[in-house]
Protein backbone atom coordinates (compact mmCIF):
# COMPACT_ATOMS: atom_id res chain seq x y z
CA UNK A 1 0.00 0.00 0.00
CA UNK A 2 1.41 3.36 -1.15
CA UNK A 3 2.09 5.75 2.37
CA UNK A 4 0.68 8.23 0.67
CA UNK A 5 -2.57 6.99 0.39
CA UNK A 6 -2.41 4.86 3.84
CA UNK A 7 -1.70 8.27 5.50
CA UNK A 8 -5.35 9.16 4.16
CA UNK A 9 -7.22 6.68 5.20
CA UNK A 10 -5.78 7.34 8.38
CA UNK A 11 -6.92 10.88 8.50
CA UNK A 12 -10.77 9.62 7.19
CA UNK A 13 -10.76 7.09 10.68
CA UNK A 14 -9.56 10.37 12.62
CA UNK A 15 -12.72 12.10 11.29
CA UNK A 16 -15.08 9.72 11.28
CA UNK A 17 -13.98 9.09 15.25
CA UNK A 18 -13.96 12.73 15.88
CA UNK A 19 -17.65 13.16 14.79
CA UNK A 20 -18.76 10.15 16.41
CA UNK A 21 -18.50 12.30 19.84
CA UNK A 22 -21.28 14.12 18.68
CA UNK A 23 -23.22 11.88 16.47
CA UNK A 24 -24.03 8.63 17.44
CA UNK A 25 -24.18 6.50 14.56
CA UNK A 26 -24.69 7.76 10.83
CA UNK A 27 -21.47 7.15 9.52
CA UNK A 28 -21.90 7.00 6.37
CA UNK A 29 -23.61 10.19 6.15
CA UNK A 30 -20.28 11.57 7.52
CA UNK A 31 -18.28 9.72 5.09
CA UNK A 32 -21.07 10.56 2.68
CA UNK A 33 -20.68 14.60 2.82
CA UNK A 34 -16.12 14.17 2.68
CA UNK A 35 -16.60 12.35 -0.42
CA UNK A 36 -18.88 15.09 -2.14
CA UNK A 37 -16.44 17.66 -0.76
CA UNK A 38 -13.13 15.41 -1.78
CA UNK A 39 -15.12 15.77 -5.18
CA UNK A 40 -16.28 18.88 -5.80
CA UNK A 41 -19.67 17.78 -5.52
CA UNK A 42 -22.90 18.22 -3.74
CA UNK A 43 -24.85 15.96 -1.64
CA UNK A 44 -28.66 15.30 -0.79
CA UNK A 45 -29.73 14.21 2.98
CA UNK A 46 -33.18 12.69 2.75
CA UNK A 47 -34.28 11.42 6.28
CA UNK A 48 -37.25 11.80 8.50
CA UNK A 49 -36.78 14.41 11.48
CA UNK A 50 -34.71 13.59 14.36
CA UNK A 51 -32.29 11.89 12.81
CA UNK A 52 -29.34 14.56 13.36
CA UNK A 53 -28.91 15.66 9.75
CA UNK A 54 -28.20 18.86 10.34
CA UNK A 55 -26.51 17.91 12.96
CA UNK A 56 -24.40 16.30 11.15
CA UNK A 57 -23.82 19.07 8.50
CA UNK A 58 -22.94 21.18 11.31
CA UNK A 59 -20.38 19.19 12.84
CA UNK A 60 -18.25 18.43 9.87
CA UNK A 61 -18.35 22.00 8.73
CA UNK A 62 -16.51 22.60 12.80
CA UNK A 63 -14.15 19.60 11.28
CA UNK A 64 -12.94 20.93 8.22
CA UNK A 65 -12.62 24.01 9.36
CA UNK A 66 -14.65 25.56 6.80
CA UNK A 67 -17.19 28.61 6.73
CA UNK A 68 -20.30 27.61 7.06
CA UNK A 69 -24.19 29.11 6.59
CA UNK A 70 -27.50 27.91 6.86
CA UNK A 71 -30.65 28.54 5.09
CA UNK A 72 -34.05 27.29 6.27
CA UNK A 73 -35.85 27.21 3.23
CA UNK A 74 -39.70 27.67 3.79
CA UNK A 75 -42.99 28.78 0.46
CA UNK A 76 -42.27 32.33 1.23
CA UNK A 77 -38.53 32.68 0.64
CA UNK A 78 -36.92 34.61 -2.20
CA UNK A 79 -34.44 34.19 -4.91
CA UNK A 80 -32.47 36.97 -3.18
CA UNK A 81 -32.69 35.50 0.55
CA UNK A 82 -30.36 32.85 -0.97
CA UNK A 83 -28.08 34.03 -3.86
CA UNK A 84 -28.03 38.32 -2.89
CA UNK A 85 -29.42 41.58 -4.48
CA UNK A 86 -28.60 44.88 -4.99
CA UNK A 87 -29.05 47.40 -2.31
CA UNK A 88 -29.96 50.99 -3.59
CA UNK A 89 -27.60 53.75 -0.97
CA UNK A 90 -29.39 57.01 -1.00
CA UNK A 91 -26.46 59.13 -0.11
CA UNK A 92 -24.16 58.07 -2.86
CA UNK A 93 -26.75 57.72 -5.27
CA UNK A 94 -25.22 54.01 -6.41
CA UNK A 95 -26.06 50.10 -6.20
CA UNK A 96 -23.87 48.04 -3.77
CA UNK A 97 -24.01 44.48 -3.69
CA UNK A 98 -25.30 42.70 -0.92
CA UNK A 99 -24.31 39.05 -0.58
CA UNK A 100 -26.57 36.47 0.28
CA UNK A 101 -25.55 33.34 2.93
CA UNK A 102 -24.57 31.23 -0.61
CA UNK A 103 -21.17 32.70 0.01
CA UNK A 104 -19.28 31.01 2.47
CA UNK A 105 -17.57 27.35 1.91
CA UNK A 106 -20.85 24.98 3.85
CA UNK A 107 -24.12 25.42 2.86
CA UNK A 108 -27.06 23.63 4.31
CA UNK A 109 -30.26 24.10 2.43
CA UNK A 110 -32.41 23.02 5.19
CA UNK A 111 -35.73 21.46 3.84
CA UNK A 112 -35.05 22.53 0.92
CA UNK A 113 -38.21 20.92 -0.92
CA UNK A 114 -39.80 23.67 1.00
CA UNK A 115 -39.19 26.19 -1.11
CA UNK A 116 -40.74 27.17 -4.70
CA UNK A 117 -38.63 26.27 -8.14
CA UNK A 118 -37.78 29.53 -8.08
CA UNK A 119 -35.83 29.67 -5.12
CA UNK A 120 -34.85 26.11 -5.89
CA UNK A 121 -33.40 27.56 -9.35
CA UNK A 122 -31.34 30.15 -7.43
CA UNK A 123 -28.59 27.50 -6.63
CA UNK A 124 -28.67 25.84 -9.76
CA UNK A 125 -25.94 28.44 -10.93
CA UNK A 126 -24.17 28.38 -7.89
CA UNK A 127 -24.12 24.43 -7.52
CA UNK A 128 -23.04 23.93 -11.34
CA UNK A 129 -20.80 27.11 -11.96
CA UNK A 130 -19.09 27.88 -8.69
CA UNK A 131 -20.89 31.61 -9.37
CA UNK A 132 -23.67 34.17 -8.66
CA UNK A 133 -24.92 36.36 -10.82
CA UNK A 134 -26.18 39.74 -8.91
CA UNK A 135 -27.38 42.66 -11.08
CA UNK A 136 -25.01 42.47 -14.12
CA UNK A 137 -22.75 41.15 -12.08
CA UNK A 138 -21.27 37.59 -11.79
CA UNK A 139 -19.50 36.65 -8.44
CA UNK A 140 -17.41 33.72 -8.05
CA UNK A 141 -18.11 31.76 -4.68
CA UNK A 142 -15.46 30.82 -2.42
CA UNK A 143 -13.26 27.66 -2.95
CA UNK A 144 -14.26 25.05 -1.95
CA UNK A 145 -17.84 25.02 -1.76
CA UNK A 146 -20.66 22.46 -1.11
CA UNK A 147 -23.97 22.69 -0.96
CA UNK A 148 -25.74 20.17 1.65
CA UNK A 149 -29.39 19.45 0.71
CA UNK A 150 -31.99 18.17 3.36
CA UNK A 151 -35.32 17.07 2.65
CA UNK A 152 -38.20 15.05 4.48
CA UNK A 153 -39.73 12.36 2.24
CA UNK A 154 -42.70 11.73 4.34
CA UNK A 155 -44.62 15.16 4.48
CA UNK A 156 -45.99 16.46 0.76
CA UNK A 157 -47.78 19.10 2.53
CA UNK A 158 -46.17 22.73 1.78
CA UNK A 159 -43.54 20.96 -0.35
CA UNK A 160 -42.59 20.82 -3.89
CA UNK A 161 -40.70 18.30 -5.34
CA UNK A 162 -36.81 18.79 -7.04
CA UNK A 163 -36.94 19.15 -10.55
CA UNK A 164 -34.87 16.06 -12.32
CA UNK A 165 -32.55 18.94 -13.15
CA UNK A 166 -31.77 19.96 -9.88
CA UNK A 167 -31.06 16.38 -8.39
CA UNK A 168 -28.90 15.77 -11.28
CA UNK A 169 -26.90 18.28 -9.66
CA UNK A 170 -26.21 16.49 -6.39
CA UNK A 171 -23.16 14.38 -6.70
CA UNK A 172 -25.12 11.93 -4.11
CA UNK A 173 -27.98 11.28 -2.70
CA UNK A 174 -27.72 9.80 0.75
CA UNK A 175 -30.86 8.48 3.11
CA UNK A 176 -30.18 8.69 6.49
CA UNK A 177 -31.44 6.06 8.30
CA UNK A 178 -33.45 5.29 12.39
CA UNK A 179 -30.53 4.20 14.54
CA UNK A 180 -30.20 0.97 16.05
CA UNK A 181 -31.74 -0.07 19.11
CA UNK A 182 -28.67 0.50 20.92
CA UNK A 183 -27.55 3.40 19.34
CA UNK A 184 -31.00 4.99 20.22
CA UNK A 185 -30.38 3.97 23.54
CA UNK A 186 -26.84 6.07 23.51
CA UNK A 187 -28.95 8.70 21.88
CA UNK A 188 -31.33 9.23 24.49
CA UNK A 189 -28.96 9.13 27.14
CA UNK A 190 -27.30 12.38 26.54
CA UNK A 191 -30.61 14.21 26.47
CA UNK A 192 -29.96 15.98 23.41
CA UNK A 193 -27.18 17.84 25.02
CA UNK A 194 -24.73 16.27 21.84
CA UNK A 195 -24.68 19.86 20.12
CA UNK A 196 -22.81 20.85 23.48
CA UNK A 197 -19.69 18.25 22.37
CA UNK A 198 -16.65 19.96 21.17
CA UNK A 199 -14.71 18.57 18.56
CA UNK A 200 -11.30 19.27 16.90
CA UNK A 201 -10.43 20.64 13.73
CA UNK A 202 -9.12 18.33 11.76
CA UNK A 203 -9.25 19.05 8.07
CA UNK A 204 -8.14 22.30 6.50
CA UNK A 205 -8.86 24.01 3.68
CA UNK A 206 -4.79 23.30 2.44
CA UNK A 207 -5.15 19.31 3.12
CA UNK A 208 -8.77 19.15 1.42
CA UNK A 209 -6.51 20.71 -1.45
CA UNK A 210 -4.09 17.64 -1.29
CA UNK A 211 -7.00 15.31 -0.74
CA UNK A 212 -9.03 16.62 -4.11
CA UNK A 213 -5.26 16.38 -6.03
CA UNK A 214 -4.78 13.29 -4.93
CA UNK A 215 -7.83 12.24 -6.12
CA UNK A 216 -6.63 12.66 -9.94
CA UNK A 217 -4.04 10.07 -9.24
CA UNK A 218 -6.22 7.30 -8.12
CA UNK A 219 -6.37 5.06 -11.73
CA UNK A 220 -9.05 3.22 -12.82
CA UNK A 221 -8.96 0.31 -15.54
CA UNK A 222 -10.27 1.02 -18.89
CA UNK A 223 -12.41 -2.23 -18.20
CA UNK A 224 -14.19 -0.90 -14.79
CA UNK A 225 -14.92 2.44 -17.02
CA UNK A 226 -16.84 0.45 -18.93
CA UNK A 227 -18.25 -1.40 -16.59
CA UNK A 228 -19.49 2.28 -14.85
CA UNK A 229 -20.77 3.03 -18.67
CA UNK A 230 -22.86 -0.23 -18.51
CA UNK A 231 -24.45 0.62 -15.13
CA UNK A 232 -25.50 3.61 -16.32
CA UNK A 233 -27.06 2.47 -19.39
CA UNK A 234 -28.41 0.01 -17.69
CA UNK A 235 -31.06 2.14 -15.75
CA UNK A 236 -32.50 3.65 -19.12
CA UNK A 237 -35.19 2.05 -21.23
CA UNK A 238 -34.40 -0.26 -23.63
CA UNK A 239 -35.50 2.73 -26.14
CA UNK A 240 -32.44 5.28 -24.85
CA UNK A 241 -30.00 2.86 -24.99
CA UNK A 242 -29.33 2.65 -29.09
CA UNK A 243 -25.93 3.49 -28.35
CA UNK A 244 -25.66 1.35 -25.55
CA UNK A 245 -22.03 -0.57 -25.02
CA UNK A 246 -22.53 -4.32 -26.05
CA UNK A 247 -22.36 -5.37 -22.55
CA UNK A 248 -25.41 -3.21 -21.85
CA UNK A 249 -26.88 -5.01 -24.86
CA UNK A 250 -25.98 -8.59 -23.82
CA UNK A 251 -28.18 -7.67 -20.43
CA UNK A 252 -31.28 -5.39 -22.06
CA UNK A 253 -33.19 -9.51 -21.72
CA UNK A 254 -32.53 -9.57 -18.85
CA UNK A 255 -33.19 -5.91 -17.41
CA UNK A 256 -36.40 -6.36 -19.43
CA UNK A 257 -38.30 -7.41 -16.27
CA UNK A 258 -37.46 -3.96 -14.80
CA UNK A 259 -37.78 -1.35 -17.63
CA UNK A 260 -40.85 -1.09 -17.14
CA UNK A 261 -40.40 0.60 -13.90
CA UNK A 262 -37.94 3.16 -14.88
CA UNK A 263 -39.50 6.34 -17.32
CA UNK A 264 -36.11 8.04 -17.50
CA UNK A 265 -32.63 6.78 -16.07
CA UNK A 266 -29.38 8.96 -15.10
CA UNK A 267 -27.89 10.56 -17.84
CA UNK A 268 -23.89 10.66 -18.26
CA UNK A 269 -23.17 13.20 -15.53
CA UNK A 270 -24.14 10.22 -13.18
CA UNK A 271 -21.34 7.83 -15.40
CA UNK A 272 -19.05 10.72 -14.33
CA UNK A 273 -20.44 11.25 -10.60
CA UNK A 274 -19.92 7.16 -9.88
CA UNK A 275 -16.71 7.39 -11.77
CA UNK A 276 -15.40 10.12 -8.83
CA UNK A 277 -17.53 8.65 -5.88
CA UNK A 278 -15.56 4.99 -6.57
CA UNK A 279 -12.08 6.97 -6.71
CA UNK A 280 -13.13 8.61 -3.59
CA UNK A 281 -13.88 5.67 -1.97
CA UNK A 282 -10.65 3.77 -2.63
CA UNK A 283 -8.35 6.79 -1.47
CA UNK A 284 -10.68 6.69 1.79
CA UNK A 285 -9.70 2.83 1.65
CA UNK A 286 -6.01 3.86 1.38
CA UNK A 287 -5.68 2.45 -2.56
CA UNK A 288 -4.37 4.33 -5.22
CA UNK A 289 -6.41 2.22 -8.14
CA UNK A 290 -10.54 1.78 -8.21
CA UNK A 291 -11.36 -1.90 -7.60
CA UNK A 292 -15.10 -3.13 -8.50
CA UNK A 293 -16.08 -2.97 -4.71
CA UNK A 294 -15.67 0.88 -4.76
CA UNK A 295 -17.86 1.12 -8.03
CA UNK A 296 -20.70 -1.01 -5.75
CA UNK A 297 -20.51 0.57 -3.20
CA UNK A 298 -20.79 3.91 -4.51
CA UNK A 299 -23.64 3.20 -7.28
CA UNK A 300 -26.55 3.43 -4.73
CA UNK A 301 -26.18 6.93 -3.66
CA UNK A 302 -25.23 8.14 -6.99
CA UNK A 303 -27.75 6.89 -8.71
CA UNK A 304 -30.76 7.00 -6.79
CA UNK A 305 -31.55 10.47 -7.40
CA UNK A 306 -31.22 10.06 -11.46
CA UNK A 307 -33.38 7.38 -11.75
CA UNK A 308 -37.04 8.77 -12.51
CA UNK A 309 -39.56 6.05 -11.61
CA UNK A 310 -42.73 4.61 -13.92
CA UNK A 311 -46.53 4.97 -12.62
CA UNK A 312 -46.11 1.11 -12.49
CA UNK A 313 -43.15 1.51 -10.08
CA UNK A 314 -45.48 3.29 -7.71
CA UNK A 315 -48.31 0.67 -7.86
CA UNK A 316 -46.35 -2.07 -7.24
CA UNK A 317 -44.33 -0.15 -4.46
CA UNK A 318 -40.76 -0.83 -6.54
CA UNK A 319 -38.21 1.58 -5.54
CA UNK A 320 -35.20 2.79 -6.84
CA UNK A 321 -32.58 0.91 -4.68
CA UNK A 322 -34.15 -2.32 -5.39
CA UNK A 323 -33.79 -1.55 -9.13
CA UNK A 324 -30.11 -0.80 -8.88
CA UNK A 325 -29.43 -3.54 -6.68
CA UNK A 326 -31.28 -5.78 -9.50
CA UNK A 327 -28.57 -4.42 -11.98
CA UNK A 328 -25.56 -4.53 -9.61
CA UNK A 329 -26.69 -8.50 -9.24
CA UNK A 330 -27.04 -9.17 -13.30
CA UNK A 331 -24.28 -7.22 -14.54
CA UNK A 332 -21.49 -8.89 -15.19
CA UNK A 333 -17.96 -7.69 -13.72
CA UNK A 334 -15.05 -7.40 -15.57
Amino acid sequence: MDEKFSGYKNLVEQIKAEAAKRIIGQEQVIEGILTALVCGGHILLEGVPGLAKTLAVKTFAELSGLDFKRIQFTPDLLPADVSGTLIYEQNSGIFSVRKGPVFTNVVLADEINRSPAKVQSALLEAMAERQVTIGEETHPLPKPFIVLATQNPIEQEGTYNLPEAELDRFLLKILVPYPTPAEEAAIVKTAGKAGEVQVSKILSKEKLSEMQALLSEVSCDEKLIEYIVSLVSATRPVSQKKQAPNIAVRTAQKKDDISRYISFGASPRAGIALLQAAKAHALFAGRSFVLPEDIKESAPSVLRHRIVLSYEAAADDVSSDELIQKILDFMPLP
